[in-house]
């Protein structure tokens, strides 16, 4: 069976290679017969390396249909190796069992927008090109338009403060109600001439927008709490063994990976001059004491690379930890309150 699929799914330099797909892949351990989960499936380039790496199985995962609609070709490539199915990360657990896995070895997750949607005007991802203002993964909900429309401006200024660590949050976010009272919000290039209207960037500088359209998009997809929920989700449904492996590209993606790991993986005892107190048996065993990041080559190559961070670690044979996810959140409003102005 590894002959034929092999060569079929290991593709060329044509196919899309994954920022820090090589040691991802490493810290993995795919081995013959394991079953692995590509949560954030995008233009395939985890799920091609594994296919080929061992005689496994994958499940890919994506809410963006037409990322699914574009894996196609490697499906048919696969062998029957290979199930694609429409669903949110946070999910992976309920999704392996759905396909019939009670356990799996391995989860990697390449996490925040692909290039595939920034590549795209009409997504609305990117202040580059003119579109919609959008930013919608799963194209359903709420939009970047309808917060941007709604919001107060306390809030406004602290999504974009927070997810998007913009120092000019509060002006942008007076800016923001100005310009809407005006006329309704709707396109990328009206918001990125508000925000480029209070920000003043130097030459070198990102673009003025970069921080605020960054914001807008996590806060729409709920990006940090599906995070949070998937590493829960992972917690749950990775065999004693099992490799979770990450890779992050903004600094509070990365912050809740390493807190999430932390926190599973604590052994510390309590102080000789407190009260013992009893600790839950660690769940993870991390395998990174500090961030894998890209090379000088695969920066050249990949300018993306440059903010990536790797993390990963093994699962132990402890029960999974009973908690919330949302302990790992920042504190922001909700996109319910937000949309109705509160």
């Amino acid at each position: 069976m590894i002959g034929s699929g092999v060569s079929a799914v290991g593709g060329t330099s044509a196919h899309h290679i994954p920022v820090l797909g090589c040691q991802a892949l490493d810290f993995l351990n795919v081995r013959e017969g394991g079953v692995y989960i590509d949560g954030t499936f995008g233009a395939g380039g985890y799920t091609r390396a594994i296919l080929a790496a061992a005689d496994c199985n994958v499940i890919g995962i994506d809410r963006d249909p037409t990322a699914l609609a574009l894996g196609a070709e490697l499906l048919r490539e696969s062998s029957g190796r290979l199930t694609l199915v429409e669903d949110r990360f946070s999910r992976l657990d309920a999704v392996a069992r759905d396909c019939g896995y009670e356990q799996i070895d391995g989860i990697v997750l390449d996490v925040g927008v692909s290039s595939m949607q920034l590549d795209r005007a009409e997504r609305g991802f990117s202040f580059r090109l003119e579109g919609p203002l959008d930013m919608r993964m799963s194209g359903e909900g709420p939009s970047a338009a309808d917060v941007v429309n709604a919001a107060g401006e306390r809030d406004l200024a602290s999504i974009i403060y927070i997810l998007g660590e913009e120092r000019f949050s509060r002006p942008i976010a007076r800016a923001i109600v100005r310009a809407r009272a005006e006329a309704p919000i709707a396109t990328t290039s009206r918001l990125a001439d508000i925000v480029a209207s209070v920000v003043r960037a130097k030459p070198g500088d990102i673009h003025p927008a970069t921080r605020t359209f960054q914001a807008l998009r996590i806060f729409v997809n709920d990006e940090l709490g599906e995070l949070a929920q998937a590493f829960i989700a992972a917690e749950r449904i990775l065999a004693p063994g099992g490799r979770l492996v990450v890779v992050s590209f903004h600094s509070l993606e990365d912050r809740i990976v390493k807190t999430s790991l932390a926190s599973r993986s604590e052994t510390r005892g309590g102080s000789r001059h407190a009260p013992e107190v009893k600790r839950a048996a660690p769940t993870f065993s991390v395998l990174t004491k500090r961030p894998v990041v890209a090379d000088e080559q695969e920066t050249a190559h990949n300018p993306r690379a440059r903010s990536a961070k790797l993390r990963a670690a093994e699962r132990t044979g402890a029960a999974a930890h009973q908690g919330d996810a949302s302990v790992f959140l920042p504190s922001l409003p909700s996109l319910a309150d937000v949309l109705r102005g509160r």
